[in-house]
Formats: structure tokens, sequence, C-alpha cells
């Protein structure tokens, strides 16, 4: 990936990879049950991680689990029942992203983004991030592929499928295995050598970029 990481503006990035899990209420946007991101930064030709976090996520009391959206992920009533609401959960989240420039990853980004713009006011700095979706890369390097589904293309890399799939950091870890497969990939056959490539290929603006007020001084995470 030389190309890229000789790139300034590449080099000069940390890679947020992001997924949420949630439950969809009847007539109501998907409410964030579980968010995990996983923090990568280029370095000597390689994505190295530099920070992670994750968290149970409390949904309203009227946003009941249901036993099909507990089968999928394994996230049961009992273990929402103690965790912090979205607000404190993605202000903490939030409070971490204290070194930009950055953008979010996720696979199938606008679900992310749209989770992420509904809480806005507790994570501006999230809010304001410009995206990249591995489905639009995959595209872009693996066109007629036919699926591009994340289990799809961990097949596909011979990416072992986590266990616990559909639990927020197993499913942002097998993601940044399948970004640095694409961005490799997409590099070797120099369909990309500049960050401009990869937001041309893949990019999404924030769905509602929120002004904040002056950084924190705190250490950053990431």
């Amino acid at each position: 990936m030389r190309g890229l990481f000789d790139d300034p503006g590449f080099a000069a990035l940390t890679l947020v990879v992001v997924d949420f899990e949630g439950l969809t209420p009847p007539g109501r946007p998907q409410e964030p049950t579980e968010v995990a991101a996983l923090a990568l930064r280029p370095e000597r030709g390689r994505l190295v991680e530099v920070g992670r976090f994750e968290s149970l996520i409390r949904p309203p009391d009227d946003v009941p689990v249901t036993a099909r959206s507990a089968g999928l992920s394994g996230i049961t009533a009992q273990m929402l029942a103690a965790a912090a609401p979205a607000a404190v959960v993605m202000a903490r989240l939030d409070a971490h992203l204290t070194a930009p420039p950055y953008r979010l990853v996720a696979h199938h980004a606008p679900t992310e983004a749209g989770m992420i713009a509904r809480q806005a006011a507790h994570c501006p700095r999230l809010a304001a991030t410009p995206l990249l979706d591995t489905i639009r890369l995959a595209k872009a390097l693996l066109p007629g592929l036919g699926s591009y589904r994340l289990d799809h293309l961990l097949a596909h890399h011979a990416i072992a499928r986590p266990a616990d799939r559909h639990r927020a950091m197993p499913d942002v870890t097998v993601t940044a295995r399948l970004l640095e497969r694409l961005l490799t990939d997409g590099c070797a056959t120099n369909r990309w050598r500049t960050l401009l490539d990869l937001d041309a290929a893949a990019g999404l603006p924030p769905k509602h970029p929120t002004p904040h007020g002056p950084e924190p001084q705190q250490h950053a995470l990431f």
C-alpha cells in the first residue's frame, strides 16, 4: 500500500471503523443497543490499531427487545437493563475524537450515518465526520461480484467469520480486516493511490454536520 501511504492526506488520517446493533420499532427509526469503534492509523505501510471503544446502549423504555433481535445478536433485555442510554454512550465515544482528521468506516455506511445523525446533539464530532463505505469500496474493486453482504465478502477474501457475528465489536474487527484487504488490493491495481481516490469511490458526507464548541483539553484515545 505504499502509494496510498505516501499520500499526505491519507497518512494524516485516523480511520475509525464503527458498527451499531439496534432495534427497529414499528413506525420509528432504529434505536441503537450497542456500538463499537476501532481506530486505525497508517504506519509503515499498514493500518495499526490505536484505540477501541465498545458499549451496550439501553434503548428507550417503550422499545422492547424482541425475540428475533435477541436471537440474531445475542443481546437480551437483561443485558441492556443496566446499560447507559444512547445520549451518555455517544457522548463518551465522541469525547475520544480529539485528534482529527478522521474518516468513519462502516459496512453499508448510510445505516451508521443515520444512527449517528439521530444522536448528533450528543456526538457532534462524529456527526460532522465524513464516511467511507466498505460496500462501495468492494463494488469499485470487484464489479459484478453478485453479493456485497459482509458475510459474502468475508468468504470471498477468506476472512474467518466470527462466532459472535452481529455483535458490534466482532463486526467492527472483521470490517477492519476487510478494509485493509480492499485497500491493499486496490493499491496493487492502482485503483486508489490517494485519499481523494478513496473518497471518490466510497466516500459519503455526514448526514447532519453539526458545529461544536472548542475541543476539550484531554488525552485522545484515538
